[in-house]
């Protein structure tokens, strides 16, 4: 072997890594990375501090069996648990059908249809706190706007309405899709002008016209947005405090109240805050394959509406 041929077989080998790039180049990409971290790191230390520490220590809180003994055996608790079935199921669906429904008729030509959906979105305007107190106020004793309008109208009077648990509960879901169908009739309208027209007169020509034309052509091109859209309104009506804490308060007796406002009850009225994190947590069953079939869907690359 030749003294040149032991040269290089006896010189290391350059690394592969970063052996085509000049050195400016490398420089540039370490700073960027640095960059990119002092970027970053204030955002992971808030998602730390404000989403994994608090869902971890409630976790940790609610971790013992007997929480769940004493919370089963509660009839507040089932009752809070079969209204939030009846605000979420009801709630929810009747807001996502009737805001499709709407969205075809705000969409129609006409002037006056499209002066009336003014009014119609300001439940959605109006700051939820403030909507929710005047929809109690609406139904509040015989002073309330709809027992004062069946007294003038009719001569009848109305029914306490926060005497009864089933109207109290009925308050609460009227109350809800009242203030979220605005919101959701405006995604349908939006939905519904990315058909191309050529679809409808196509379908006009094999005689789907009216309804017809609905059930055929247009759901069917929503009905991937109408999932998705139904999925997200789950999820926040399962978390929904506001309206039932502000409309019917629990009346009667802490009888219409649902998940949250139940486990704020336990946690700040009984002094239970185990408890009342416990009886939160009882939605996650629900709440993490609804989670996990939206990001399945999200995840599709191509969305057809």
């Amino acid at each position: 072997m030749s003294s040149t041929q032991g040269v290089l077989v006896g010189a290391p080998r350059a690394s592969s890594k970063g052996a085509g790039q000049p050195p400016k180049r490398r420089s540039l990409r370490a700073v960027e990375g640095k960059w990119a971290l002092a970027f970053a790191a204030p955002y992971a230390a808030v998602f730390l501090a404000f989403v994994v520490y608090p869902v971890a220590y409630a976790i940790w809180l609610a971790g013992r069996p007997s929480l769940f003994v004493e919370l089963f055996s509660d009839p507040l608790y089932l009752q809070a648990a079969v209204n939030t079935l009846l605000f979420v199921g009801v709630g929810v669906n009747v807001t996502m059908f009737a805001a499709l429904l709407l969205s075809g008729f705000f969409l129609r030509p006409r002037r006056w249809i499209r002066l009336l959906l003014v009014p119609y979105l300001l439940p959605w305007l109006i700051a939820t706190v403030q909507a929710c107190v005047s929809f109690h106020w609406m139904l509040i004793d015989q002073r309330g706007l709809l027992d004062g309008l069946l007294g003038a109208l009719f001569g009848i009077d109305g029914p306490l309405w926060f005497n009864y648990r089933w109207l109290a509960v009925g308050a609460n879901i009227v109350a809800f899709i009242w203030k979220s169908m605005p919101f959701w009739t405006v995604i349908f309208i939006a939905g519904r002008m990315t058909i191309l027209r050529e679809i409808y007169d196509a379908a006009a020509v094999d005689g789907a016209i009216g309804v017809r034309r609905f059930i055929h052509v247009t759901f069917p091109l929503l009905a991937n947005l109408y999932l998705i859209c139904t999925l997200l309104a789950t999820l926040w009506a399962l978390g929904d405090f506001t309206t039932a804490y502000l409309v019917s308060g629990g009346a009667p007796a802490l009888s219409s109240n649902v998940l949250a406002t139940i486990g704020f009850h336990y946690a700040f009225d009984t002094a239970k805050p185990a408890l009342g994190v416990a009886a939160v947590m009882t939605s996650l069953p629900v709440l993490i394959p609804i989670v996990i079939i939206l990001m399945r869907r999200l995840q599709i690359k191509e969305v057809q509406l």
